[in-house]
């Protein structure tokens, strides 16, 4: 394939970070959370979507224990320069049964050593935005960046962030290097960050990476039964795919997909266009493993 992707539009992932494409593609789901996984295919849909135009792919060491780095460093190879590769450390996997162990590790010798095993896995010699994926509660915060901001310094990471985090972890991280992008939920489902999180990272000039943005399916009108999903689907464990909440959140849904045939669109349409609508420092990220 071409290593020219087609460039529509960019936004800038705050003041520190790169710029990227509107739209970026979260490639957890490729093996990792939702079913049964297809490694041909999942590399057909990260090329399928640089052709479209995204520059802006994300991942974490944690979604299979790596493999989900692995994966997404083998499909770009061809046209690594033209993308952003984001990335994250923190949550600690057990590495036999490839499980979270539910413990999180912020220290810096850990932020040093995860770096150098995603950049191995990715087979690439910096990663572009380096993610804290949680912050570890016995770790300060300070210490932590001081690490990420150790690993700019030496050319490995070119721009830092935090997922997940408070409003007030996010200005004492910021107090220390320059955050470019908090990643976490948000969509018409999700919208608690409104609050606190994202006036605290526009006042910081931090741009904001809603993951979920389609509520894990269910805003796409694909998710109406948790039956119908993989057995080992992580959604199945959601509260909001139990099935009274289901039935709920099914109704709302059926709000936005009538708002989209007001218009000729489909409720995904609708659902992305809320989100990147909230301002040009907002690029939602989300995820799929099929063309």
């Amino acid at each position: 394939m071409s290593s020219k992707t087609t460039q529509h539009a960019t936004r800038p992932l705050g003041r520190s970070g790169p710029t990227v494409s509107p739209l970026g593609l979260g490639c957890m789901g490729m093996n990792f959370g939702y079913g049964p996984s297809d490694r041909g295919e999942s590399i057909a849909t990260i090329h399928r979507a640089s052709e479209l135009g995204v520059t802006f792919f994300d991942t974490a060491d944690m979604y299979d224990n790596g493999a989900n780095e692995e994966l997404l460093g083998a499909a770009v190879r061809g046209f690594r320069d033209d993308v952003v590769l984001a990335t994250k450390f923190g949550i600690v996997v057990d590495p036999v049964t490839s499980i979270p162990t539910g413990a999180v590790d912020g220290s810096p010798a850990y932020v040093r050593a995860a770096a150098d095993r995603s950049l191995a896995r990715l087979g690439a010699d910096h990663i572009d935005l380096y993610y804290q994926h949680r912050a570890d509660p016995d770790v300060p915060i300070e210490e932590t960046v001081g690490a990420m901001a150790e690993l700019v310094a030496a050319g490995k990471v070119r721009a830092l962030g935090l997922s997940e985090a408070s409003a007030e972890t996010i200005r004492r991280a910021a107090s220390v290097a320059p955050i470019a992008a908090v990643q976490t939920e948000w969509s018409l489902f999700s919208r608690d960050i409104e609050d606190e999180v994202v006036p605290t990272c526009r006042e910081l000039g931090i741009a904001v990476v809603p993951y979920s943005p389609l509520g894990r399916g269910l805003l796409t009108g694909a998710a109406t039964a948790t039956e119908n999903l993989a057995a080992d689907d992580f959604r199945r464990t959601l509260p909001r795919f139990e099935a009274a909440n289901l039935a709920a959140n099914l109704a709302l849904v059926g709000e936005i997909r009538a708002v989209a045939a007001r218009h000729g669109a489909t409720a995904a349409q609708v659902a992305l266009a809320w989100l990147l609508g909230r301002g040009e420092d907002v690029v939602p990220i989300p995820g799929t493993k099929r063309r």
